[in-house]
């Protein structure tokens, strides 16, 4: 009689612990899921920037066609990218796109100096730094979901429900490289 009681007790531990694991897995993999949500609302932020900021510099530099037509194609392709690696690499071009637009703003002083095109700049800065943030948030996350998965015994559990890693948000090799400053 003691042993079924015993059999009972271990059940219900296990099944605990079962439960309390996958629960948290799922927390882990719901938080993973906001974060990239919260960089996809700053890129599609981003993205709804960039034709007022093309439009803008188009009176200024009309023989810059090919220039503002990358700036185009590299938003189409952000917008159009699905997963978290496609938007990332969509990001990337889309970033060196705009440098190149942002470099020949340079070359024509009266752009610069237009408050349209100030105000555009700013509202791209600050969208870059909640992009940053948010990027941050969720590798935060992704590190938190690929450690547990990784770690026993709640690995056991997440390949027992087919929990997956996620891959991190990284930058691209452009974004590395030091920005030379010259006066």
């Amino acid at each position: 009689m003691n042993s079924v009681y015993i059999f009972i007790g271990i059940i219900v531990i296990v099944g605990g612990w079962l439960l309390v694991t996958y629960n948290g897995l799922v927390t882990l993999r719901n938080r993973v899921r906001e974060a990239w949500s919260q960089i996809d609302v700053q890129l599609k932020r981003r993205a709804s920037l960039i034709p007022n900021l093309v439009e803008a510099v188009k009176g200024y530099a009309k023989h810059e066609k090919e220039l503002l037509e990358n700036v185009t194609k590299a938003r189409a392709a952000m917008i159009g990218a699905t997963t978290p690696h496609e938007k990332a690499a969509a990001n990337d071009v889309l970033t060196n796109a705009l440098k190149s637009l942002f470099a020949v703003a340079e070359d024509y002083p009266d752009l610069k100096a237009s408050e349209n095109f100030k105000e555009l700049q700013e509202e791209l800065s600050d969208t870059e730094t909640k992009v940053a943030a948010a990027r941050q948030f969720y590798n935060t996350n992704v590190l938190d979901l690929n450690n547990s998965l990784e770690q026993i015994p709640s690995a056991w559990v997440g390949s027992m429900f087919g929990f997956k890693k996620e891959d991190f948000f990284k930058a691209s090799e452009e974004e590395k490289k030091e920005v030379e400053v010259k006066f």
